[in-house]
């Protein structure tokens, strides 16, 4: 029972995991939705906010993770 587990990541590591997957797939779904025609736009459509919300959550997660690679849990 004395016996230490190994490598475990921070919370942060996770977190940069889920923004960068989640991030992810916002900006793929924003790229989809740019190049599809809708009949019915909405008023701030032409800002493709899926396309910024998706990159910055996919770039802050990518830097979550590459800041928290090597710290472990003691």
């Amino acid at each position: 029972m004395s016996e230490k587990i190994k490598d475990l990541k921070t919370i942060w590591y996770f977190v940069g995991i889920v923004l960068t997957v989640m991030g992810g797939l916002v900006l793929l779904s924003g790229i989809v939705d740019a190049f599809r025609s809708a009949s019915e736009k909405t008023v701030l459509a032409d800002l493709c906010p899926g396309i910024w919300w998706g990159g910055i959550m996919a770039a802050t997660g990518l830097i979550f993770l590459v800041k928290n690679k090597d710290k472990v849990v003691e």
